[in-house]
């Protein structure tokens, strides 16, 4: 019997060993990621001590104060999921501490995706440490892919804990500041397993909506903070759109007959990098009255699909949302928030 039990338990740990063996990297990744979040969760301090702090700048708490009538407008007016996030504050003093990494094909509009238990796939991975984004990057280079890293500016656990404001947060103007946090707040209230550009794309429409509502009840629509919010936002849909064209002109390149039957890699790196230069060249046609800056991306760097397939992820449906918010619920943003969270499961 005991022979038995041997067999039993020695089988068990073999299969774990080789479970942990096959899985090393992304139990790896999610010690480095859990160690991440619970530093920032963990250090994060109830807005009440920055508020009481007569060393804390009042600009700040402005801005602190700010948050919560946002976070209680997306609750009571928008149907948000009423939780505890924002109520605390986490210190960045000043640096970025988190970074999306993600990578498409060379010479296709086919993002990388990782899969997570629980949570599904996904067309980016976060990382809590640069130096770690940077290293699966270039193993994701050596696969001849195309990478892109970014800063992120929040994040949301998906209602699982209490998420924090980001200190950095705080230097937000406030429209862009109100969007951002309904933005999290959506992912907070609905996320969809596997449906990542669905996720993304709710919650940029959700939160540019909600933050243009809260602004008008907070400061009136002739106010100077809509107008401010406004000639942002058509600035960097302009940006957005030309880039979602881009998209697809490279879509259409890569599918094409001739492109697909081209033998030569350098050939296909010309032509790739000439019609890139040409989507980068013709923003000049474009008039930003309000941030000049978009012009100025490129001056450095030229893009690349991982670049191109951001806006597909996050501003793809944005068009067939809109026309659901108008024709079926008729501009009644509650009725579209509580239709898709009824429809979809969330985690």
């Amino acid at each position: 019997m005991k022979s038995k039990k041997r067999k039993i338990l020695f089988f068990i740990l073999s299969i774990l060993l080789i479970l942990i063996f096959i899985y090393r990297n992304l139990i790896s990744y999610g010690i480095m990621q859990a160690k991440g979040q619970y530093h920032v969760l963990a250090n994060a301090r109830p807005i009440e001590e920055y508020l009481n702090d007569p060393g804390f700048p009042d600009s700040l708490k402005v801005k602190i104060r700010f948050i919560q009538e946002v976070r209680q407008f997306a609750i009571d007016s928008l149907g948000l999921k009423n939780s505890d996030n924002y109520t605390t504050l986490f210190d960045q003093k000043g640096k970025s501490i988190l970074w999306n990494l993600s990578a498409s094909a060379k010479y296709e509009m086919k993002p990388k995706e990782w899969g997570f238990p629980l949570l599904g796939t996904f067309s980016y991975k976060g990382f809590f440490d640069l130096d770690r984004a940077k290293e699966e990057r270039e193993e994701l280079l050596k696969e001849g892919l195309d990478t892109q890293i970014r800063t992120v500016g929040g994040w949301s656990t998906l209602g699982w804990f209490k998420d924090p404001i980001l200190s950095n947060m705080l230097n937000r103007k406030d429209g862009q500041l109100a969007e951002l946090i309904i933005h999290e707040l959506t992912h907070a209230t609905l996320f969809v397993k596997d449906s990542l550009e669905f996720n993304e794309n709710l919650a940029t429409f959700i939160g540019e909506k909600g933050a243009l509502r809260f602004l008008y009840r907070k400061y009136g629509k002739e106010s100077v903070q809509v107008e401010e919010y406004l000639r942002s936002f058509d600035d960097s849909k302009s940006f957005a759109d030309h880039m979602l064209r881009g998209y697809r002109s490279l879509d259409e390149l890569y599918q094409s007959e001739a492109f697909v039957n081209e033998s030569d890699t350098a050939v296909k790196n010309q032509i790739k990098g000439q019609l890139i230069k040409q989507i980068v060249e013709s923003l000049d046609s474009i008039d930003f009255p309000k941030n000049a800056r978009f012009k100025k991306v490129f001056a450095t760097r030229m893009p690349n699909n991982a670049y191109f397939m951001a806006f597909q992820r996050y501003r793809a449906k944005q068009n067939i949302f809109d026309q659901d918010f108008k024709n079926i619920h008729k501009g009644n943003i509650k009725n579209f928030i509580r239709f898709y969270a009824d429809k979809y499961p969330s985690l």
